[in-house]
Parts: structure tokens; sequence; C-alpha cells
């Protein structure tokens, strides 16, 4: 079985356009497109754009940035110093100039006044403070999945993001994608005949890490990357790809790292569905040593008053979906209705019957937003002042399955959800759990 290493969300960003191979650096002089010589767009019209949090998916989403003809990257931000300057001069070879700033603290490339659109590519603990202090500062934002580490926290970027007019991208590409916009139209618009269930699978978490402390190495401000968090002792690979986003104190694991992805493909394609209240219950299995804590596998029943049951489960997934569909890859949605099914993925999409997938819509069928780049579709709403194909409200909302899923395998109880309150039906221990203490001076 393939390593949930080696099944990560950057390989659905290995389509963007990569960073140009440039030249060596010339010295720093106006460029002739800096006059919208040369075919490109003149600065004046260029939306500038800051980075924080430049590892490989960061880095990989500001190549996508890069690769707009009306863009200009100016700053990146990261708290390891060799993640942040080797972001640096990628960008500044791409542009052949030196124009570039790289910040250890993002604060400082937030209060820059040249900036117009923030991407927040940090750990899961650092996303919404990232995003509360550029939507607060003015900035439009491309924040990357999952959302928040908890309800509260996903609460707080909504209103602000609202409060002050920006523009919200959430950076879960597969909306913009082909295959999965039709897989949902065939379903908002009956062709699987009365949807009644939706089965969601991803990579499970991991378990590991050594718990002896050890020295912080010289490139890392390990008290920044903490920020919010609890402080902890530094041990070995704590802060890498390996291990953080197996740690309850900076992200809940995949159940929404990767879970968010095919369970956002369900909320778009089940729409008003799963937006009323809902019935869940769980069980996942747990680390028993090391320093991961996240669930490794899940197997949670959501029962929604529609009368739409959702199924979300962990790798590995059970057999008879693989019978069913015929192909289940790491990570999924299947959609099944009254008479038929349609199930998608990054490798394609399938359905039953065949013939659903020559489907010719007609102009009163439903129509979803279309998009083809998730970044570019971002840029155009800057511009519009449209909504991103992916704005704040439904990113919250596919977040909340992740997060109250999280919580019904953790108490392994029965629970109801009040989707309008947004709070648990009378369960205290559950509601206690959608709010997150922050180390001082971090607050929300």
């Amino acid at each position: 079985m393939q390593s949930h290493r080696d099944i990560t969300r950057r390989g659905f960003m290995k389509k963007t356009v990569g960073m140009a191979a440039g030249a060596v650096g010339f010295p720093y002089i106006i460029r002739s497109s800096a006059l919208g010589k040369a075919g490109e767009v003149a600065a004046s019209k260029r939306i500038t754009v800051g980075c924080i949090g430049v590892g490989p998916q960061g880095s990989a989403v500001m190549g996508n940035f890069l690769a707009q003809k009306d863009v200009r990257v100016v700053a990146v931000s990261d708290v390891k110093s060799n993640v942040r300057e080797a972001a640096q001069n990628s960008v500044n070879k791409y542009y052949q100039d030196t124009g570039c700033t790289a910040y250890n603290d993002f604060r400082e490339l937030i209060g820059r006044d040249d900036i117009d659109v923030v991407l927040v590519a940090t750990c899961d603990h650092w996303h919404v403070l990232a995003a509360l202090a550029a939507v607060k500062a003015g900035k439009d934002v491309y924040v990357e999945k999952p959302l928040g580490i908890s309800l509260e926290q996903d609460q707080a970027l909504r209103a602000a993001v609202h409060r002050h007019g920006r523009i919200f991208q959430f950076g879960t590409q597969q909306r913009s994608s082909r295959d999965f916009r039709f897989a949902c139209e065939l379903v908002r618009n009956g062709r699987i005949g009365k949807l009644h269930t939706i089965n969601v699978w991803s990579p499970g978490s991991e378990s590991g890490g050594s718990p002896k402390p050890v020295q912080v190495p010289e490139w890392l401000d390990y008290n920044m990357w903490l920020g919010p968090a609890p402080s902890t002792p530094y041990t070995e690979d704590r802060c890498s790809n390996k291990l953080w986003w197996f740690i309850s104190d900076y992200a809940i694991g995949f159940i929404a790292g990767w879970g968010i992805h095919p369970i956002d493909i369900a909320v778009w394609g089940g729409a008003d569905k799963l937006s009323c209240p809902v019935e869940l219950e769980g069980k996942g299995t747990w680390p028993t040593e090391g320093v991961c804590d996240t669930a490794m596998n899940w197997n949670v029943t959501c029962k929604y008053g529609s009368g739409v049951t959702l199924n979300f489960t962990g790798f590995p997934f059970p057999q008879e979906w693989q019978k069913r569909y015929g192909r289940t890859t790491s990570h999924g949605t299947a959609f099944e209705g009254a008479d038929g099914w349609v199930h998608v993925d990054r490798e394609g999409i399938n359905a039953h019957p065949k013939e659903l997938l020559s489907t010719q819509f007609g102009p009163n069928d439903i129509r979803l937003y279309e998009s083809n780049n998730h970044v570019r579709n971002l840029l155009d709403c800057v511009k519009s002042r449209a909504a991103t194909i992916c704005p704040v409200d439904e990113a919250v909302q596919g977040d909340i399955i992740c997060q109250i899923s999280d919580i019904a395998i953790r108490l392994e109880q029965k629970l109801k959800w009040d989707p309008v309150k947004e709070r648990f039906v009378n369960n205290d221990a559950a509601n206690r759990r959608l709010t997150r203490v922050m180390r001082s001076p971090w607050t929300l």
C-alpha cells in the first residue's frame, strides 16, 4: 500500500506552472515589462502578492501566482530562514531582479500598503490568525486548507471577511476541475435520481515521532513557529511535514488536512441537503506512542434531516466501495441516488449507468460556477469583487464537517448538530471542543 506520506496535497499542484528557470540576476533596473511592453501588464495594473508560508505547498501555489502576467509577487514570509531565502531567490530569479523582500514575521509583510493579496499556506494552526491579520489590513486572501483548527477560529475569519468586504479563496483546488464540477452537476440536476448517500474517503493520519527533546535548528524561529500553540520542547522533525499535521496542537490530522478535499466536493454536490440538522457518530483508531496523536483512521456516519447519509472514512476504505465504483484511490467522493451513482477523484470520473458521463445539460439545468485555475479565479474576483468559486461561507461549511467528525470519534458518542446555532444539541463536552485556548499574546 502506498505510504500516506507519498499521497500529499502537493500532487494536485504538479499541474500548476512552476518557477520559470530564468537567467542569472541582472543589476536592478526598470524592465520594459514594468512599462507595459513585451506583452506584459503595466505595473500600475498589476496585482501585488505577498506569500506567508512558502514550504512545499506554499511555493507550489506561489508558482501559480508567478505564472499570471498581471501579478507581481513582492514579498515572502516564513519562520524557517532556509525556506524563506529559497523562496525569495526563486521569485527574484523568475523576475530577474531583486525586488522580493523576505520576512521572518508575517506581520511585517501584512503591514505593507503596496500588497493587494496575501497567500496563507502556513501550518494549520496559523491559517486563521495570519488570514485574519491580512483581512483586517484590507488584503484579499487565498487560504490553504483546512481553514482553522477550531470552529471558533473559522467563525472569526468568516465574520472578518464579510465585515471588511474582502475576497476570499479557499485552497480546495478540486473545484477548479471539470470532472468534479460535472459530477456535482449530475447530482444537483437529479441525473442519478434522488440523492440518498454520499461516500467520502481520504488518507488517514500517521503515528510516530520521537518525544525526546533536541536542540532547535539554527534556521528555525521555533517560538514564532509555535505561535498560539502550547509551549512545548522541540523534538526531532516536529516542525516538518513528516509530523506537524498529525499533532493536535497544530492540526486535527488528515480527517481535515486531506479529508476537506473530498468533503468539499460532497458539500458542492449535496448543496442544501447537507445544510440541515445532522446526527453523527463514529470511531477512530489512535497512535499509542510518539508525538503524533490524531486519528490514524476513522469511520463516521452523518445522517442529515434531508434523508441523506454521508459516510466519511480514512484509509483504508471499505472493499465494497472499490467493487462498486471500479476504482478507489486514496481519496474520493461518490454520490448515490435512486437511479445510479457518480464517483469522482483526481484520476477521473465514473458513473452507473455509464450513459451519465455523456450527459448534455440544457438551458434550464443547474450549472455550477466554472473555474479552470484556482489562483486565476481569485485574481479575476479581486478585480470584479465577485465571489470566488470557494468563498468563505462554503469553506466553513466543509470545515465544520471535518471538525465535528473529529469530535464525534474522540467522544465516541452520538451527537446532534444544529447548523443554525452552529452548536451541538445538549452536549457541553462536545461544545467545549469547538474552541481552542491560544498561547499569549496570540488571540482571535
